[in-house]
């Protein structure tokens, strides 16, 4: 079946960097673009970054232009998310994201999440 597990978060003042890894499983990496989304506390869950299948298009929102970086391993079914520069607003859990083409439909699968706490 189709996992997806992320790892990296933690506490870190902010300036500070943290790199994200995503692991997944139970489907065809290449095929599909990943994403990275996160949701703070009280607020709604929002699309960071996304990559391609071949990890050469890659899109953010504004607010992590030029902080986060996101990148994928093909070889290695992985898909990460180098975080730079961390402010407070930051603080959020961030979750790893695919959507795959099952029966004629396309099916989001969700990772459970890593939690990420940017203070000093």
């Amino acid at each position: 079946q189709v996992q997806l597990v992320e790892s990296g978060g933690g506490l870190v003042q902010p300036g500070g960097s943290l790199r994200l890894s995503c692991a997944a499983s139970g489907f065809i990496f290449s095929d599909v673009p990943m994403n990275w989304y996160r949701q703070a506390p009280g607020k709604k869950r929002e699309l960071v970054a996304i990559i391609s299948q071949s990890g050469i298009s890659t899109n953010y929102i504004d607010s992590v232009k030029g902080r986060f970086t996101i990148s994928r391993n093909n070889d290695e079914n992985t898909v990460l998310l180098q975080m730079n520069s961390l402010q407070p607003e930051d603080t959020a859990m961030y979750y790893c994201m695919t959507q795959i083409l099952e029966d004629s439909s396309w099916k989001a699968y969700w990772g459970q999440g890593t939690q990420v706490t940017v203070s000093s």
